[in-house]
């Protein structure tokens, strides 16, 4: 299954754009796999029913500039976002990528993850987390724990409206 996954993710030009080479890229999902995790699009791609999934926000990054963090902007800034089929009924998924700084919150990272809660109670379809983060993005600060208040508050808004289900895939802290 896995085969059926790797080539179409590995291919993508915005993953590209982060680790400069498809070697890198390579070098990336193979040291996820040595210890017996997925990506964050791996995950997504075996979650969700094949050629369905949207992905939002591919492009954006974060706005830190402190401790040289304007040095290095991926594109997605951690989180891959969108929505698609399972078992042809409509979700809508966030999988945190703990390839790109531990999986860790930032402001933006919050904002996309709200954004997709957002959408998912507009249409009431259920909304599916995969967690695997660092907790808070220390460089951030306060802004990165505001971010958890966000989602928090979309949680309480959507709780008795939508399904929420969230799967833990790695370490999963609030520091």
């Amino acid at each position: 299954m896995l085969r059926r996954v790797l080539p179409s993710f590995i291919n993508r030009s915005v993953r590209l754009q982060h680790a400069q080479t498809q070697e890198q890229l390579a070098a990336i999902c193979m040291k996820q796999h040595k210890k017996g995790k997925l990506t964050a699009h791996e995950r997504i791609a075996l979650l969700v029913d094949e050629g369905t999934f949207r992905e939002y926000d591919a492009l954006v990054e974060h706005r830190c500039s402190d401790f040289d963090m304007e040095k290095n902007k991926p594109p997605g800034d951690g989180v891959v976002t969108g929505h698609g089929k399972v078992f042809g009924k409509q979700v809508y998924v966030f999988s945190q990528d703990f390839t790109v700084f531990g999986g860790s919150l930032s402001a933006t990272f919050a904002a996309k993850i709200c954004k997709v809660m957002d959408e998912a109670m507009r249409v009431g379809a259920p909304v599916i987390g995969l967690n695997d983060s660092g907790g808070a993005r220390i460089q951030e600060g306060v802004d990165s724990l505001a971010g958890y208040a966000d989602i928090f508050q979309k949680n309480v808004l959507a709780s008795g409206v939508i399904p929420q289900v969230s799967v833990i895939m790695g370490p999963c802290t609030l520091r």
